[in-house]
């Protein structure tokens, strides 16, 4: 897991984002998707923590808009 900057809610503390997010979360214009690797298991097909979502089943993705 990688430690970034958070962009959404809480701006100066760091956030631990998954690799399958797309943005930080409470980032505007994003929400909580279900993650397409495991489809929201948390764990892939031979049983092992799915690394996209890291076991949570969810990541941050963008939302509509334009």
């Amino acid at each position: 897991m990688s430690t970034s900057p958070s962009t959404g809610a809480e701006q100066g503390k760091p956030v631990n984002l998954k690799p399958g997010d797309e943005a930080a979360p409470g980032t505007p214009g994003t929400g909580d998707d279900l993650c397409d690797e495991c489809s929201g298991t948390g764990k892939l097909r031979d049983g092992a923590e799915c690394p996209n979502c890291a076991g949570t089943g969810h990541v941050t993705s963008g939302i509509g808009g334009g």
